[in-house]
Parts: C-alpha cells; sequence; structure tokens
C-alpha cells in the first residue's frame, strides 16, 4: 500500500513518540489557520485552503464562463426534471477532512442536499465534481485536488481543458480509486452520477 510506504521511515524510528507529538502540533497550527480563514472569507472572495495555505482565485476568462453556463444549462434540467439533487457552482465551499475547495461545478445527491439550509456557506464532499483547467490552476486540479477527491470518495471528476477542447472523465472504482481517464474529444459523454444524462461534448464548448 502506498500510505504503508510513507510511513514505514516514522513507524520503524526509535524517535517515534516525538514524531507523532510535532505532527499533532502541526495539525493543530493548521487548524487554527483554517478557523482564521473560515472567519475572513467571504462571499465576494473565491478562495481555497489547502495545505495550511490560503489559495486566493484570479477572475475567470470569458471562456471558462461560458463552460461553465453551457454545463449548467445542460445539467440542471435534468437534475431538477429527475429530482437528483442539487449543483452548485463556483462558490460553494466544500470541506474535506483537511482542505476546503470551491470546485467549478459540484452535485450533491438528494440523500446529502436534502438536509441543506438557505443560509448555509459550507458544503460536505460532493459526488460529482467538475473543474476546468487554467495555467494557474492545473497542477492543483490534476495534482492534490484529484488525490484528495479520490481519497474521499468522490464518485465522479471531470477535468475539461479548454484550450483543446477535452474531457477527462475519472470514474471511482471499487477499491476506491479513480480509473483511467476516459478523454473526449467528440461524441457523447454519459455521466455516471447523473445516470441517464448523455452529453454532446461539442454542446459544452459551444
Amino acid at each position: 500500500m502506498k500510505l504503508s510506504r510513507i510511513l514505514s521511515p516514522i513507524k520503524n524510528s526509535p524517535n517515534l513518540r516525538s514524531l507523532i507529538d510535532e505532527l499533532e502540533v502541526m495539525w493543530q497550527n493548521e487548524q487554527d489557520k483554517r478557523l482564521d480563514f473560515y472567519n475572513w472569507v467571504t462571499p465576494d472572495k473565491k478562495a481555497e485552503f489547502i495545505g495550511g495555505e490560503i489559495i486566493v482565485h484570479s477572475p475567470v476568462v470569458k471562456k471558462h464562463n461560458v463552460i461553465t453556463t453551457n454545463l449548467i444549462l445542460l445539467l440542471v434540467p435534468y437534475i431538477q426534471t429527475h429530482a437528483l439533487g442539487f449543483l452548485g457552482v463556483e462558490k460553494i465551499m466544500c470541506r474535506f477532512d483537511r482542505n476546503d475547495y470551491e470546485p467549478d461545478l459540484c452535485f450533491f445527491k438528494k440523500e446529502k442536499s436534502a438536509t441543506f439550509l438557505d443560509d448555509q456557506t459550507i458544503f460536505p464532499i460532493p459526488d460529482f465534481i467538475v473543474e476546468i483547467l487554467s495555467p494557474s490552476t492545473e497542477s492543483r486540479d490534476r495534482g492534490i485536488k484529484k488525490e484528495d477527491y479520490q481519497l474521499n470518495g468522490v464518485q465522479e471528476y471531470w477535468i475539461i481543458d479548454p484550450d483543446i477542447n477535452t474531457i477527462e472523465q475519472y470514474l471511482i472504482n471499487e477499491d476506491g480509486e479513480y480509473n483511467d481517464p476516459i478523454i473526449f474529444e467528440k461524441g457523447i459523454i454519459e455521466c455516471s452520477v447523473l445516470h441517464g444524462l448523455n452529453i454532446d461534448v461539442k454542446a459544452i464548448f459551444k
């Protein structure tokens, strides 16, 4: 197991107790910073808390907004018609074990969304997430976010590249890991979480 390989040097160290204490102090300091982040962030700020650091995002470019709008128009009618749950857009703060993300789009099944309040500002882990790449976010979208989404059981994850008009679809398997991505440049993409929803890929980029 990957985790066992990571922990092995710590587990076998004669200094194990002090290492655990040091990690506990690091964790507590990070959680204190996380609380400060919650007190600092406001609805007009697009920001995330990742690895103990606040990441503030720049305004999006036009094509990013076009893709987001097209997806909303394609997803919302299906979700509402079938009463499937709640679609969050950009400013939905999702709390993971360590990090807080604001995905470009995120969907919560009805079992989760039925408990949401009108004035709620922090949300649980989504079932389906879409991230649209930009030069400043690509390394995180493909790196820590993908790893964290997999670790916390996000069932479906799309990475959209607006420069080359592609969608990478990651689906979680029985082992709790993402399968190799299915890459779409054209044709029909079937949303696994929104079962029965088939989208013409070109309609997302038009």
